[in-house]
């Protein structure tokens, strides 16, 4: 196999960088470890959802007090509501869990060995864990949710307390805490919201080691890199910034929710970006801010237009002429119709102009919902969309469609080569005349094994080679010679182009600890720029990189 690249450089990074938006954080002063419970949030947006299947964010970090090194990290299936370090043993207990929306109150207790790592999931049962405490180095408090809300309408506002004992909790295995030891009666709890004192503690711990102030840096949607060695990135929080190839961050537009794409202008100077918008609850109704889509000069970060369609879009690229968006997110009522944008916009940073007023009409191309309609082409010499063939149902019968120069559409192939099955959408790349791309096989009960995909077609729809997997890619991209992929477990694949066959595989980590690529691509001096969910950018090669990269 070809040797695997190494992170030669990470950008953003800081302290507690693995947990995302902090929870909880516990400081036990005995053994100097800090545990933080934390959330890195979904890895879906308005214009994509094709990577959340088999995803959680939930993690727990496990911190050396002096330096504040993490020497582990565990995914949870569910939030974490607690934590409580115990008295002799290396041991941590983590109490996780919440509502599903519709019943039950699900959860787990956590056991992890603060010296190996290991992790027990100790309930018989699942069970929403609302707090954990220790009497002594026997006995352990528990204050558990009901176990749903089935004639309890006051269940969300109750606790069930709890005391087991153990000998030995080093000892006690999977399920190892039995159902009948947790009955007890409801008294009234209320949930606390622990993430402003977490925030605290970790701040006034990044304080103490002498580092900068801290703030949770948070999920890398999208990365470029600039001939120049210049890095770009969109983030949460961040509607487009740029690294030099020393380091250090040279400007930032910061924004209320974040940039999502990426897409370089024509003149080579400046980029698209667009930001996500979400409702917030204003007293009894929602309210969601005006869309943000921005061109961005890369040398300065000045805001040189800013566009306002009106509803919410995902930037299609490909187009050398004009900015072309697709309206999503899902609405009923949302246009069909591609709007197109002369790129012949202002210099200033006012938005008016040619390109902020006078969108071009586009071909209608039905709706979009985010799990079906994603196709985000890298490197396309021309502008590609998936589109369904009934207007009523636009999610089935999708075919790959490339636009033409004068706007019209051209179907190339059906999207799915199996003619009984569903594809769901996924990131692509154009390598000559063919594609590369991910996607997933519906099935009632969700991904199967075997059920995401990698592809290469050519434009007459012959399928190349395919490259099967249990889980859904976040991010592709290729040289001509190799296919990246980067999924959703954290997994890294460099795929043969010309047959699919895998020439290294990877499990991401920075200085040890686990991560995963949200967004990824292979800068000009070939080196590979990884996007990551915890807010970090990696600057990935098989050599040391040169003072110009």
């Amino acid at each position: 196999m070809t040797p695997v690249p190494t992170v030669r450089r990470v950008l953003g990074d800081g302290p507690f960088a693995e947990i995302g938006e902090p929870a909880r954080a516990v400081v036990d002063g005995r053994s100097r470890t800090v545990a933080v419970g934390g959330d890195l949030g979904y890895v879906q947006w308005s214009g994509s959802g094709t990577a959340d299947s088999r995803w959680t964010g939930y993690r727990i970090g496990v911190y050396e007090r002096d330096g504040l090194r993490c020497r582990h990290l565990v995914r949870s299936r569910y939030p974490v509501r607690c934590l409580a370090f115990h008295p002799a043993l290396p041991l941590l207990a983590v109490g996780t869990g919440r509502y599903d929306g519709g019943y039950a109150f699900e959860g787990e207790l956590l056991l992890i060995d603060l010296d190996s790592g290991a992790v027990v999931s100790a309930l018989e049962h699942p069970r929403e864990v609302l707090d954990v405490r220790w009497r002594d180095a026997s006995a352990l408090r528990l204050v558990l949710a009901p176990y749903d809300d089935h004639e309890n309408p006051r269940a969300a506002e109750q606790g069930h307390t709890v005391v087991v004992d153990r000998a030995d909790w080093s000892a006690v295995g999977p399920r190892g805490v039995g159902a009948r030891e947790l009955r007890a009666p409801a008294h009234p709890f209320v949930r606390a919201d622990h993430g402003a004192p977490a925030r605290r503690t970790l701040a006034d711990l990044a304080t103490g080691a002498g580092g900068p102030p801290w703030s949770p840096r948070r999920r890398v949607w999208a990365v470029e890199g600039m001939r120049d060695g210049r890095v770009l990135a969109a983030l949460d929080g961040v509607l487009a910034e740029a690294w030099l190839p020393s380091g250090e961050r040279c400007w930032a537009v910061e924004d209320e929710e974040g940039g999502r794409q990426l897409v370089p202008a024509s003149d080579g100077a400046s980029v698209w970006t667009n930001a996500e918008r979400l409702g917030r609850r204003k007293g009894r109704h929602w309210e969601t801010s005006p869309t943000r889509l921005a061109r961005i000069a890369v040398d300065t970060g000045r805001v040189l237009e800013t566009l306002s369609p009106g509803v919410f879009t995902v930037l299609v690229p490909g187009d050398r002429r004009r900015t072309i968006l697709r309206p999503s997110g899902g609405r009923r009522k949302q246009p069909a119709a591609l709007l197109m944008f002369d790129l012949e916009g202002p210099e200033s940073g006012s938005g008016d102009g040619p390109a902020a007023d006078c969108p071009v009409d586009g071909p209608d191309v039905g709706g979009f919902d985010l799990f079906n309609h994603p196709f985000p082409v890298r490197r396309a010499s021309r502008p590609y969309v998936l589109v369904g063939t009934d207007p009523d149902a636009p999610h089935r019968d999708k075919w790959v469609t490339a636009v033409a120069a004068d706007g019209t559409l051209r179907r190339l192939f059906p999207h799915s080569w199996v003619p009984q099955e569903h594809h769901f959408g996924g990131p692509a790349a154009e390598i000559g005349p063919s594609l590369v791309y991910a996607g997933a096989v519906h099935h009632g009960h969700g991904l199967q094994p075997g059920g995401a995909y990698v592809v290469r077609r050519s434009l007459d729809g012959e399928v190349r080679w395919q490259h099967r997997t249990d889980h859904p890619a976040t991010a592709l991209d290729t040289d001509g010679e190799t296919v990246y992929v980067a999924y959703n477990t954290g997994a890294l694949t460099a795929l043969d182009a010309d047959d699919g066959s895998v020439r290294w595989h990877t499990d991401l980590k920075v200085d040890g600890t686990p991560t995963t690529a949200l967004s990824l691509a292979v800068a000009p001096a070939g080196h590979l720029l990884v996007g990551t969910v915890d807010g970090r950018i990696l600057v990935m090669s098989e050599a040391p990189l040169g003072a110009g990269h």
